[in-house]
């Protein structure tokens, strides 16, 4: 009976199997042809609304756009989805959560035209909203709390970059700050802890710390920064200059080494203090006299342990090469930019050969030192709590290493130098390098802030507008929102990405401006329906097939984390804790360790799916399994695959399993003894509609047959309706209605 429910309810495994979104393009009179991506170098103009005859259709600006190229096909938009279909959807959309029963009973009594515009001001205004997209951002900078490589060593404040993305978000701080912060914060708002937080961007790259190359370590990071810093901001595929001219782009291999020259004098960061200038002072002050209290003890410590450690310091630095040992060696003083930078990665490795120190000596010498250490911390003032530290960039100084254009792109081969400066293709603009005087940096990447964010830059702006249609509508204007250039999908409505690019200025950079006017629009409330015995359906697939022209809403699957979040949401165990260290949940007995140890309470497990933790080498398998990206590389468009291993961990993994206990749990102590009226809960709460009637007595019949078939199997009567109901519970969540969202 249990499969054949759930076969009834179409299993993900063989979801989408029927109908194929085509990534194809058809041809439109006013798109662009592919070329050479100039239209992309364009500033964003100001365009006239077209005109549309069915202007009864049109709710805001965009519909005009849209309505007028269907027009011009003889096609005719879906109608309007109903009212608990468009709450589910949206509710996905800028939450990644499901509607609560409540809210889909107060959308339904609501028959107010503001009923709408109201949810989603509701929904805008919900703190879910930047844990919602502050995912999408995390997967365009490839964010991770460890290293990768064979080590992954694991990056303990990682996560303050996190949740400071999610805090942004929540208060709609301006995009062109927002891009400022994060590339710059450190120079332009020195006194600001959220804007040393947010220089934590220019840290996520893999990184194989313990590499005994440095300069060839310190280029690819280099290298990475400059390939994520073009396709996030700029939408283009500048890294494919790095060895050469740009194969289809007007971006010669100069210009990509001018581009790198703003991050050149960067030195990464761990010690940032995130905190106020008060503060600060504070720890300061309680520092200095707790030194002066602890002085003869930490300088007895200091001389009993000198000798081992510059013997391991000695035999840390001699992994090496010659040229390496050299610039360590080199007085601190007298080191150009260049020895600084790589001083600076090998003392990270050095550091950490020291600290095995105390293990290291005689047996009486470490008791002894073992004994001051507990002197200095229980005999004297107690060690001031230091200010909360970040992980972030500053420059090394106001002075930065050269940058030249590497042949190959191999930095033994260097070539003519190159001044720091943005693509020729976009204007000489003269770069503004001033920041606050007290700050001991270059002002480069101030500079590379201010351009980028800039009201005539033709791409920061429109590439952004182009992401944030890309997750309302499933498709971007620009199919390829990483790719401007002439290999990308040319626009399919540029008009349109124009007018909202203006729009999107004019309203001060605002991120929730621009995700009203998309939610709200006539075009995106559409019914998702397909159905070629409708004429004018069939006519629309005939004529556009791919969906393009935007004559219906687009159906689409839950990310891993949207199920996840989804699951603990039904079975009312979802932790709504934000921020702080990341969430370890309970992974599968067969994996190893060596990924994380579980929280030890269970509560903590079952937070929402942003906060846990992202380690690049163990990714949370159900996400893995649902298109997770490898958190190595940008990433603008998740996989939508249909696998095996999905339905199979879904039917039989334990995080699925567990929520349909719980659920079931929670129904029997709201139902007891109404099995109508608990069926049809379960239907509303997991798929965001009421179910028919003959779903209702399919479910029923269900409960009634699996627990005759438990019974059957010698399990205690009362056990065997709870087991059914459990089952029941599985099922839902492992139905297509669950999964996607129309």
């Amino acid at each position: 009976m249990l499969a054949r429910l759930l076969g009834t309810f179409a299993l993900v495994g063989l979801a989408g199997l029927g109908f194929s979104w085509s990534a194809a393009v058809p041809s439109r009179a006013d798109a662009p042809a592919k070329g050479d991506g100039s239209w992309a170098f364009t500033p964003p103009r100001q365009v006239p609304l077209p005109g549309v005859k069915d202007s009864a259709w049109v709710i805001n600006p965009i519909d005009n756009f849209v309505l007028a190229k269907l027009e011009a096909q003889g096609l005719f938009p879906n109608p309007r989805a109903d009212k608990l279909t468009l709450l589910r959807r949206v509710t996905f959309d800028l939450t990644g959560l499901p509607p609560t029963i409540a809210e889909q009973e107060a959308f339904l009594a609501d028959p107010s035209p503001d009923a709408y515009p109201n949810v989603v001001d509701r929904l805008l205004a919900s703190p879910h909203y930047g844990e919602r997209w502050a995912q999408h951002w995390l997967d365009l900078v490839r964010y991770a709390e460890s290293d990768g490589f064979k080590a992954d060593g694991f990056r303990p404040n990682a996560h303050k970059y996190r949740d400071y993305v999610i805090r942004a978000l929540n208060a709609d701080l301006p995009y062109d700050r927002f891009v400022r912060q994060q590339l710059a914060g450190d120079e332009l708002e020195p006194a600001n802890p959220d804007a040393l937080i947010a220089t934590g961007l220019n840290r996520l790259y893999p990184d194989e710390y313990n590499a005994a190359n440095l300069e060839q370590r310190r280029q690819e990071i280099l290298d990475d920064l400059t390939e994520v810093t073009g396709s996030v901001f700029l939408g283009l595929t500048i890294g494919c200059a790095r060895c050469h001219n740009h194969k289809f782009d007007p971006l010669p291999q100069a210009d990509y080494y001018r581009l790198q020259a703003f991050f050149a004098p960067m030195l990464p960061r761990d010690d940032l203090w995130a905190a106020d200038a008060r503060r600060k002072q504070q720890y300061t002050e309680q520092k200095i006299a707790w030194e002066k209290a602890t002085q003869p003890y930490r300088a007895e410590l200091e001389a009993l342990t000198a000798a081992k450690r510059a013997e391991l310091r000695r035999h840390a630095l001699s992994k090496f090469r010659k040229e390496i040992q050299e610039t360590v060696r080199t007085p601190e003083a007298q080191r150009t930019p260049y020895q600084q930078q790589i001083a600076a990665l090998a003392e990270k490795q050095i550091r950490t050969a020291e600290k095995d120190v105390l293990k290291k000596l005689p047996r009486d010498m470490r008791s002894h030192c073992q004994a001051l250490e507990r002197t200095i911390e229980e005999g004297g003032p107690p060690l001031p709590l230091a200010p909360p530290e970040a992980m972030g960039i500053t420059d090394l100084g106001r002075q930065a290493p050269p940058t030249y254009v590497l042949a190959g792109g191999d930095w033994r081969k260097p070539r003519k130098e190159v001044q720091p400066g943005v693509p020729e293709v976009l204007g000489n603009a003269v770069l503004d390098t001033r920041i606050d005087p007290s700050v001991a940096s270059t002002g480069r990447r101030a500079a590379l802030a201010r351009w980028l964010t800039r009201t005539d830059n033709p791409l920061t702006a429109r590439v952004l507008v182009n992401r944030l249609w890309h997750h309302h509508f499933g498709a971007g204007i620009v199919a390829t929102p990483n790719d401007f250039g002439a290999q990308g999908e040319p626009p399919t409505h540029p008009k349109l990405l124009d007018w909202l690019t203006v729009d999107f200025v004019t309203h001060g950079w605002s991120l929730k401006h621009t995700h009203r006017l998309m939610v709200t629009s006539a075009t995106y409330c559409q019914s998702s329906r397909v159905d070629r015995a409708v004429p004018r359906h069939a006519r629309a697939l005939k004529a556009d097939r791919s969906n393009k022209l935007l004559w219906h809403a687009r159906r689409h699957r839950l990310e891993g984390e949207a199920v996840h979040d989804a699951m603990l949401t039904l079975s009312g165990e979802l932790n709504p804790r934000p921020f702080g260290a990341s969430a370890r949940p309970k992974l599968p007995d067969r994996i190893s360790s060596y990924a994380w140890k579980p929280d030890a309470d269970p509560n903590d497990q079952n937070r929402r799916s942003i906060y846990v933790v992202a380690k690049r080498n163990m990714r949370y398998p159900l996400f893995d399994a649902f298109d997770l990206p490898d958190m190595h590389n940008s990433c603008a468009c998740r996989s939508k695959t249909v696998t095996a291993p999905q339905a199979l961990l879904l039917l039989n993994g334990d995080f699925a399993l567990e929520r349909a206990r719980h659920w079931a749990a929670h129904l029997q102590d709201q139902f007891a003894g109404d099995d109508r009226a608990l069926v049809a809960q379960a239907y509303r709460a997991a798929w965001g509609r009421s179910a028919t009637a003959e779903e209702v007595q399919a479910g029923l019949k269900f409960l009634s047959a699996q627990a005759a078939v438990i019974r059957a199997g010698a399990t205690a009567p009362a056990s065997a309706r709870t087991a059914a109901l459990v089952d029941f519970c599985h099922a839902l969540m492992n139905a297509n209605e669950f999964l996607y969202v129309d």
